[in-house]
């Protein structure tokens, strides 16, 4: 070995100059207490920032930022629900899957919940997450399948069957950053139905607005969720199973506020929840679905 620093070291390298297990050495990159980079796949270490962390004592990488206590992305019932019966310290600023990662990646929240299906691939999530956030330290966790569909006044219910009955209606729209947004123009494409034979309204911002809408005659059906369609008594169309899951920074993750918000989703009042508001299954709870 000569003389020279070297750019990046190895898991083994890092292990060697720490003196510890290189087990040790996975537990700290996990942790985020180590700087590390993942960009070719595999562990490396930039030892400028490893030196300068040993010479100051610091638990966390050089020049990190401390993310607020905040749960950006979609709106979720039952995940509003959570935070606020849980008493766990989170904020919430839902305005959207898209607007979600982008306020993640700028570092504006600890933790984002999506729910973007993947026309390519035909799944939820990861593949948004592995094109959008790859260069985060983060890790996508399953929250719960909701069940959506059309949503209208009972009245109106045998005219509002499938995708292809909304030409034609006035349909209560989801912002452009929405998960719901997403979906329905894939699904609208696939029925043969162009986006300018539906009578939008203007954007609302949050799953209730949306029934709302519907309930209060704004709007003859809405894209949404049963666990909102059922409190206002209106009719409800099931037509996919979706899958909203929390993409969380691995750091974030062991601090209080998360993980009393995790203690307080496993205990039965959770699951009674769900079972109440209909339309979610929770089995899935804390699964990995991604890992940076």
């Amino acid at each position: 070995m000569t003389g020279r620093a070297r750019e990046y070291l190895t898991v083994h390298e890092l292990a060697d100059l720490l003196r510890v297990k290189e087990r040790k050495v996975y537990d700290l990159a996990a942790s985020g207490k180590v700087p590390c980079s993942r960009a070719t796949g595999k562990l490396l270490f930039p030892e400028a920032e490893i030196r300068a962390w040993m010479t100051n004592h610091q638990t966390g990488p050089v020049d990190r930022t401390d993310r607020p206590n905040v749960v950006l992305g979609s709106h979720d019932p039952l995940l509003e629900w959570a935070v606020r019966q849980s008493r766990c310290g989170l904020a919430l600023l839902l305005d959207g899957s898209r607007d979600g990662a982008s306020r993640f990646k700028a570092g504006e929240g600890l933790a984002a919940g999506l729910h973007v299906h993947d026309a390519g691939t035909n799944t939820w999530n990861e593949a948004f997450v592995e094109r959008e956030c790859s260069g985060q330290d983060a890790v996508l966790l399953s929250w719960a399948t909701r069940r959506r569909g059309l949503v209208t006044r009972p009245e109106d219910a045998g005219r509002c069957r499938v995708v292809s009955d909304l030409a034609g209606r006035t349909v209560a729209a989801r912002q452009g950053e929405s998960g719901t947004d997403i979906l329905l123009r894939h699904l609208l494409t696939g029925a043969g139905v162009s986006t300018d034979d539906v009578q939008f309204t203007e954007p609302v911002r949050s799953e209730q607005d949306a029934v709302l809408a519907v309930a209060e005659g704004l709007a003859e059906v809405t894209f949404g969720l049963e666990a909102v369609a059922k409190p206002f008594g209106l009719a409800f169309v099931p037509l996919v199973l979706e899958r909203f899951d929390i993409l969380v920074d691995r750091g974030a993750h062991f601090e209080e506020p998360f993980q009393a918000l995790l203690a307080f989703c496993r205990g039965p009042a959770l699951a009674e929840r769900a079972e109440a508001l209909g339309g979610y299954d929770v089995s899935g709870l804390g699964e990995v679905r991604w890992n940076a």
